[in-house]
């Protein structure tokens, strides 16, 4: 059995996909991050860096002690190893959807949180900021739509953990005032896998929560960004 320490984010919701897409038995442990929960020394033990998600897979290959692991990427390079899904077995392929899953979380992600942040929850509207962070996400929506227009998927011909890394952060465009008009490849990318039941059923978990978005709380946004608005 997996415990997913998880939160209804796009960091969340890329475990969440590939827990579904494998058909693994997982229990979720909802970290309560506008709380502060994953502050407290039992999360601390399994993520050292205070964010969402972490994994205790209480069955590891090979058997053995049960196996924590924080940082997305590295959670989903470990399913991927364990099932034998979702990850090609020779070495070009391999490395394309590596590559394409260090730019996600090097590039994607950050940058697009950045663009949110100072668009949305910054108590300050630094137009500097903004101006900077939206032609960063405009630049990777740029990288990502060229990509897409020659092949199917992110990393190749198929499905991978590249795409469940990027899906989720793509699937925030409108509040990030992205239009997938201007991106067309990416616009029949994300049909595609928008498509698949197991990635539904990832976004499904703690659905109800995302009502509470605790970015939209003065209490939770001074927790998550050490600031008051």
């Amino acid at each position: 059995m997996i415990d997913l320490y998880f939160a209804p984010t796009p960091n969340g919701w890329k475990i969440s996909i590939m827990l579904e897409e494998c058909g693994l038995p997982y229990t979720v442990k909802p970290v309560n991050i506008g709380a502060g929960e994953q502050f407290a020394p039992n999360f601390l033990a399994i993520s050292p860096n205070n964010r969402i998600p972490a994994m205790v897979d209480h069955g590891p290959p090979g058997g053995g002690d049960a196996v924590s692991i924080f940082e997305t990427g590295a959670i989903l390079l470990y399913l991927a190893e364990k099932t034998g899904r979702f990850m090609p077995a020779d070495l070009r392929g391999r490395y394309s959807v590596t590559q394409w899953l260090m730019w996600q979380m090097g590039g994607l992600g950050p940058m697009l949180g950045q663009n949110g942040h100072f668009k949305l929850y910054a108590p300050e509207k630094l137009p500097y900021a903004i101006d900077r962070y939206e032609r960063e996400a405009a630049r990777l929506y740029g990288v990502l739509n060229r990509r897409l227009g020659e092949a199917d998927y992110v990393a190749g011909a198929d499905y991978s953990i590249a795409d469940m890394a990027v899906f989720p952060w793509i699937m925030t465009h409108k509040r990030q005032g992205i239009t997938l008009d201007d991106y067309p490849h990416i616009a029949r990318w994300y049909a595609l896998c928008r498509a698949r039941p197991a990635l539904q059923a990832g976004l499904s978990v703690m659905r109800d929560a995302v009502k509470r978005n605790p970015h939209d709380d003065a209490q939770a946004r001074e927790t998550l960004f050490g600031i008051k608005s």
